[in-house]
């Protein structure tokens, strides 16, 4: 292979490695709940597979292999630190919206309360599979754990989340109920 071969195929990796950051933030933006240290993990991981695209086997597996990375990147910030701050207490609503944009914020900030309740591994499971539509073998990949883990992961992860969708839906309708009858 010549220089110019060589220097144009790391210009094309290094593209579509810098093609998937929206993804990769995303994704670490559901696993931590905060926009800068989300940025941050993005960074480390675009830079950590910038530096090591050479290692990719199979060209079929880059979208397992940028989220092994992430998830290696994230499995490195919690060890180097503890969360001060529950997440559980974010509020995600912005009030200055449309009424539909409202709603429709009410709805995303229910579901991203749901996920952010679930346990880490069920929350990095529903993502991936959920959100991202990575396959279960794919997610096996990223994440270094059994397929079988990762089905029961993802059943029990809709199971809860499910419960608690249906829990609040409850809650707002008891509450709907109460000022009618104060009125």
């Amino acid at each position: 292979m010549n220089v110019f071969n060589f220097s144009c195929n790391e210009k094309i990796a290094i593209k579509r490695i810098q093609g998937h950051r929206n993804r990769l933030y995303r994704l670490a933006f559901s696993w931590c709940h905060d926009a800068m240290l989300a940025d941050d993990i993005t960074q480390d991981t675009l830079s950590k597979a910038i530096q090591k695209h050479h290692q990719l086997k199979d060209d079929n597996l880059f979208d397992a292999w940028m989220f092994a990375i992430l998830n290696n990147q994230w499995r490195e910030y919690l060890r180097k630190s503890r969360p001060c701050e529950d997440i559980d207490e974010l509020v995600f609503a912005d009030h200055q919206t449309p009424e539909y944009w409202h709603d429709r914020e009410q709805v995303v900030d229910g579901v991203r309360s749901a996920i952010a309740g679930l346990p880490l591994g069920q929350r990095q499971v529903v993502t991936l599979v959920d959100i991202e539509s990575m396959s279960y073998l794919a997610v096996s990949e990223a994440l270094d754990i059994p397929v079988g883990t990762v089905m029961s992961r993802l059943s029990r992860a809709r199971k809860a989340l499910q419960m608690k969708i249906k829990q609040k839906q409850k809650d707002n309708l008891s509450s709907i109920i109460n000022l009618r009858s104060v009125r």
